[in-house]
């Protein structure tokens, strides 16, 4: 917003560059006035009209902005920077070229090592805690790796090579000469003072939007906060803060996605992790003193509440545990433990209790304060952040882009648009959201079609050097859009499913790849006989992959119907949907001695995903 307000500005002759942060003063001061305004009236209200296809829209907006700087500051590396003398050493082609190439090497790899450290927890090497330590400050540490990387040819290539941030001390001459920039406010004619009303406009929207959708995603229902939420006092407090930015000459900031939603997260973890420890022991310790099923729930219920902390003047929830799953119960029913004492082939000890555990948040402002507080400290560490790379930033910003997709529905809509129709049935062999399951494919390509045509609109704007400023209106526009424009064109059914306001999952299904207008032969073509091989044989030497059997040794069960199988997070089939809790097909490719077909059994309701859209219709 800064770069279009001082391209406006600087070849002003009566403005220019002399009067810039004057100006964005007052920019500042109509844009604190405007978030006032919106916090007296209690504009944070509509927020709830903010639905799903507004935030992730704006979501991927960011995202693509982020990984848009990424490749721009890449393709730079390549060239001279501006205000730089070009008789330097390290600016002949032939260095730049190499330095070019250094910033892929940087970039690309503190790309692909982020984003493998993110998914730590699930390696299996390392300890338990080595692994989360990974998965919680993998990309810093990565930072600093390939910062450090980028210093061993530093005794073999010209000063300059790789190019790294540059940011002058806040103690250095002049550093402070912009803090008295209220001085010259009076100096700006008046017609530019009135005129600071659009920009402050735009920036006051952008900052409402960005504020409302990081509360909704921080403050998710399944978070089950207790402290109640202060949404306008937020946003009054933000507007303290717009204008002491802007009397003393800095940019405001109001950066609050993702690291609000990921600070939610991270705090929810942590008393999950806890809750976990305690209810696992107690249900332990229950199955020593041979309880039954009605007595361990108690016994849970009890070590469940002796764990929470609520505020004095809240009332503790009455239901700390979710309800009994009704597959444990059914079984207990059918084999008669309903009243016996219970043992781990009723009551899985390290799948129920994470069924049955509630996601919680330890609500503190510590963690908030310390944020602030190292925020603070880079100040003085600038030195030290002059050291990293340009190269490494767009590395980290691409980073940030890749890492906002997974979770949003707009995108995984956006692959399914691209996955083959015979590739289709693999969706679903995953966790996937319930509307592939509900909505017809032509209602969801029509539904996509429309928010990737507004969001490169909006991304368009972006492009054009005085019109940018009104990307933010183009996000607020999607609330009437949705409430009144998009209703006559698909049924509310669908649209309650496409833009529904929490993120619902299927769990992973067996998918019944046959259609009803498909004769068998069609249907057998479509199996790729040459896939089903690759997962027969190993990847290396071609080996025939032979299922072993348990084998029984002295040192087995006295029978094989003794042994337990090993339990998997993956392959469990106790997965359970309120929503889709219909029988569902079983189908899968098999081979047999006449080749590849197809095992069927009935379906009292046929997934529409692998139809064709001409055989659907969205209203």
């Amino acid at each position: 917003m800064y770069t279009f307000m001082f391209n406006f500005a600087k070849d002003r002759k009566d403005l220019g560059q002399e009067l810039f942060l004057a100006w964005t003063g007052w920019v500042c001061v109509w844009t604190a006035l405007l978030l006032f305004l919106l916090a007296i009236l209690g504009a944070c209200s509509i927020i709830n009209r903010f639905t799903r296809i507004a935030g992730e829209l704006f979501g991927l907006l960011i995202a693509m902005l982020f990984m848009q700087q990424a490749i721009r500051g890449v393709v730079e590396e390549f060239g001279i920077p501006q205000r730089e003398d070009r008789n330097q050493t390290a600016f002949l082609p032939s260095w730049r070229f190499g330095n070019g190439m250094f910033a892929l090497v940087l970039s690309f790899g503190l790309l692909l090592t982020a984003l493998r450290s993110r998914k730590a927890r699930s390696w299996r090497y390392g300890t338990g805690w080595l692994r989360g330590l990974i998965a919680d400050y993998g990309v810093p540490f990565m930072v600093v790796v390939w910062t450090a990387v980028s210093y061993i040819p530093v005794n073999d290539v010209p000063k300059g090579i790789p190019r790294r941030l540059f940011s002058p001390n806040p103690w250095s001459p002049g550093a402070y000469s912009n803090w008295t920039v209220i001085k010259e406010m009076l100096d700006v004619p008046p017609l530019y003072i009135v005129g600071a009303f659009i920009p402050a406009t735009m920036i006051a929207v952008l900052y409402y939007f960005d504020h409302s959708v990081a509360s909704q995603l921080a403050q998710q229902k399944e978070f089950n906060l207790k402290k109640p939420a202060s949404y306008h006092y937020d946003l009054l407090l933000l507007g303290f803060l717009v204008i002491l930015c802007g009397l003393i000459g800095i940019p405001p900031s109001n950066g609050v996605i993702p690291q609000s939603p990921m600070h939610t997260k991270s705090l929810a973890t942590l008393k999950h992790q806890l809750l976990r420890n305690k209810l696992v022991s107690t249900v332990r310790k229950s199955m020593r003193k041979n309880a039954n099923l009605g007595q361990l729930y108690s016994s849970m219920q009890e070590a469940y509440n002796e764990m929470q902390t609520p505020l004095v003047y809240q009332t503790p929830p009455a239901l700390g545990l979710k309800e009994l799953k009704e597959s444990t119960i059914q079984l207990a029913s059918s084999t008669g433990f309903i009243d016996a004492p219970v043992d781990e082939t009723v009551f899985d000890v390290d799948k129920d209790v994470d069924d049955l555990l509630p996601v919680e948040v330890k609500e503190q402002r510590l963690s908030n304060l310390l944020q602030a507080m190292m925020v603070g400290a880079c100040v003085a560490a600038m030195p030290v952040l002059k050291k990293i790379p340009t190269s490494v930033l767009w590395g980290y910003f691409a980073f940030m882009a890749i890492e906002s997709l997974p979770g949003n529905q707009f995108w995984e809509r956006i692959l399914l648009l691209f996955t083959a129709p015979s590739r289709r049935y693999k969706v679903l062999e995953e966790c996937h959201a319930t509307f592939v399951e509900t909505v017809p494919f032509k209602a969801i390509v029509t539904f996509t079609l429309f928010q990737t045509a507004y969001l490169l609109v909006c991304f368009g704007i972006t492009w054009i050097p005085i019109a940018g400023v009104l990307f933010p209106m183009m996000i607020m526009l999607l609330v009437p859009v949705r409430q009144y424009l998009l209703p006559k064109f698909f049924k509310g059914v669908h649209l309650q499913e496409l833009d529904a306001a929490e993120y619902e999952e299927a769990p992973a299904m067996t998918f019944n790849m046959s259609c009803e207008d498909q004769d068998p032969q069609a249907r057998t073509t479509r199996i790729d006989s040459g896939e089903i091989l690759d997962e027969l044989i190993t990847r290396s030497r071609g080996e025939i992959r032979h299922t072993q059997s348990p084998k029984v040794t002295s040192s087995s069960p006295a029978s094989l119907g003794d042994m337990k199988p090993a339990y998997s997070p993956r392959l469990s089939q106790r997965a359970y949907s309120p929503r889709l809790n219909e029988l569902r097909a079983e189908q899968s490719p098999r081979l047999t001695g006449k080749g590849v077909e197809l095992k069927e059994t009935p379906s009292p309701r046929p997934s529409i995903l692998g139809k064709s859209p001409h055989g659907s219709s969205s209203s």
